[in-house]
């Protein structure tokens, strides 16, 4: 007798576990650090305002929330720097009012979050903890209601802001982004251009609006979404190509350059050929770096002087002074398809390819333009 398997329930349970992807350590062990460093500075706040009182005032549990969402979840909207004080903040303030208003602990701690959930969501604060900030509230009203309104200022203000100022400046440190971007923010050219692949075409109010669309608006930020329609975009036209690698298009007769080339000769070299890159390489012909013409651009715009006259070169720098060696680089079996987003964005000009540590080829824009123009001919044919 053949076994029915109810599908409908397999994916009943399915929706059980865990449903966003998986955090690599390195990103869990920077969000954990993140935490402790900026819980540490609450509870600095907390010692310096409360020294004879009781400490749980003035550190309370939703600091811990709060840590998650602006150390853990940096890019959601819920973790910004206004959801977090002023949603907090006015948490606080809305329990107060209720305490005042309820006596019974039973109907003012359920009622304390409804309320705080509704102005949140009018003042477009959003901000879960602020939840936790009314229910504690709610709970410890006979400690808390002689603070008065001030509680929701200090410490629940205060604490909240230094949390998010921590949180700015772990993630500079960290090569993270908080408060996350912002739609029309100027780039790193110095423009308000989006990025060539996240030129979407798509104004704000519309990407706004597939948020709304899809109940999303609380989960992602406009300009993220942006950045995720184009990663995608880019990755459906990379299985629209045909299968090939970096050595199928790879330069391979390449010109390189050592370490302690003088910049002048390094210009000349840009000169002769009409490379906008070229490769550092060591005595053993191990790959160093890449020198950009931008490199040489920015060294001689550096040496202008107040009044606009070019000084006098340092004639002692070298290639070695402006070779940018943190370039992604790889193999000659890598599909080209992993080198779009590189070479698509400002980033970078070309992509050096390499074999135990020498480089055996470079693919430039150049390279990949013309690949994916060929295979745009071999499609209409």
């Amino acid at each position: 007798m053949p076994i029915l398997v109810d599908s409908s329930g397999h994916s009943r349970f399915r929706a059980l576990g865990p449903s966003v992807a998986a955090v690599p350590p390195a990103e869990a062990l920077r969000a954990g650090i993140g935490a402790v460093l900026g819980l540490a500075v609450a509870t600095g706040l907390a010692v310096l305002a409360s020294p004879d009182l009781w400490l749980g005032i003035y550190l309370i549990a939703p600091f811990g929330a709060s840590s998650v969402l602006i150390f853990a979840a940096p890019n959601s909207p819920l973790a910004q720097p206004w959801p977090a004080i002023v949603g907090n903040t006015l948490s606080a303030l809305v329990a107060l009012l209720v305490c005042r208003v309820v006596a019974n602990p039973m109907i003012a701690v359920p009622a304390s979050v409804g309320a705080a959930i509704i102005v949140m969501a009018l003042c477009r604060a959003t901000h879960p903890p602020g939840g936790a900030v009314a229910m504690t509230v709610a709970i410890g009203a006979d400690r808390i209601a002689p603070l008065g309104m001030g509680f929701a200022l200090m410490p629940v203000a205060a604490g909240t802001a230094l949390l998010v100022a921590v949180g700015a400046l772990y993630a500079l440190g960290t090569g993270r982004r908080y408060p996350f971007r912002q739609f029309g923010e100027v780039n790193a050219s110095g423009t308000t251009d989006p990025s060539p692949p996240e030129r979407l075409g798509l104004t704000e109010d519309e990407l706004a609006g597939i948020l709304v669309r899809y109940n999303q608006s609380l989960n992602l930020g406009v300009e993220d979404l942006a950045r995720l329609i184009a990663a995608a975009e880019m990755q459906a036209a990379s299985h629209r190509t045909r299968a090939q690698v970096a050595g199928d298009i790879m330069s391979r007769d390449l010109v390189t350059v050592a370490p302690d080339t003088p910049l002048l000769e390094i210009a000349a070299l840009f000169s002769r050929h009409g490379f906008t890159s070229l490769p550092v390489v060591g005595a053993d012909g191990r790959y160093l770096g890449v020198i950009f013409q931008l490199h040489l651009i920015a060294r001689v715009h550096a040496r202008f002087r107040p009044d606009g006259r070019l000084s006098r070169l340092d004639h002692d720098l070298r290639a070695v002074d402006v070779m940018d060696g943190r370039l992604p680089t790889a193999r000659p079996g890598t599909p080209i398809a992993a080198l779009l987003p590189s070479l698509a964005s400002n980033s970078t000009d070309a992509v050096p390819v390499l074999e135990s540590e020498r480089i055996v080829g470079i693919v430039t824009r150049t390279d990949l333009v013309a690949a994916l123009a060929r295979e745009s001919l071999r499609r209409d044919d």
